[in-house]
């Protein structure tokens, strides 16, 4: 069923005080589907989310990106010799609830959610993962966060990484309200979802800022 809205200022609140220009008005707010996600995706190589029928374009910045590649990359190392399951990236769109679409910067689902352990065809598969990760940009607001916390739990992700260029920072969450902040020169552990996975932020983020011949090559 669509969901009305009487006003932008009601729509944006119901979504966490997203900027306007991230909202699509075509097709009108309430109505979207995922046959439009993958419309826009196709049409105009945006990534949106859909949230309670309104297509929302993702947020992310240049070096947001390569914060979440380099990252992408650690986590692909570390599963070439933990077979464990698979990596996407920040176009990885996934119905993680009946009428929720999100599309984490980079995230890792396990074999054991996979259909009959397969990938799925489906260019929005309805699949959750067990990590995602967010890496935090200017157009980003709290509210938006909070609601994506509450989605992401509520689907069944078991961990989720904030993680904050500006402070160099990261906040590593097992419940919407619960985590563990994690300082520039700390260390994310997998936990029970990544055994043997750690993740040094002052690695990750030198790395990012390195230029030709800066990167230490190192991965955990």
């Amino acid at each position: 069923m669509a969901t009305a809205f009487a006003n932008i200022a009601e729509l944006q609140d119901r979504l966490g005080g997203i900027p306007a220009e991230r909202i699509r008005l075509n097709p009108p707010p309430g109505t979207a589907t995922v046959r439009d996600l993958v419309r826009v995706l196709d049409r105009e190589n945006r990534t949106c989310e859909l949230i309670d029928g309104v297509l929302v374009e993702k947020t992310m910045g240049y070096f947001e990106s390569i914060v979440a590649m380099e990252l992408a990359y650690i986590l692909r190392r570390f599963l070439a010799t933990n077979k464990l399951g698979k990596v996407l990236g920040e176009a990885g769109t996934l119905r993680i609830l009946a009428d929720q679409v999100r599309a984490a910067d980079v995230a890792f689902v396990s074999w054991a959610r996979f259909p009959q352990g397969r990938l799925p065809k489906s260019p929005v598969p309805r699949l959750v993962p067990d990590l995602a990760v967010e890496v935090l940009s200017k157009g980003n607001t709290r509210g938006e966060m909070d609601r994506k916390l509450r989605d992401y739990f509520d689907a069944g992700v078991r961990l989720v990484w904030l993680i904050d260029p500006p402070t160099r920072s990261a906040k590593s969450h097992t419940a919407a309200d619960r985590f563990e902040p994690i300082p520039p020169n700390g260390t994310i552990d997998g936990g029970e979802v990544l055994p043997g996975f750690t993740l040094s932020l002052q690695e990750l983020f030198d790395n990012a800022e390195a230029t030709g011949g800066e990167c230490s090559g190192r991965t955990p």
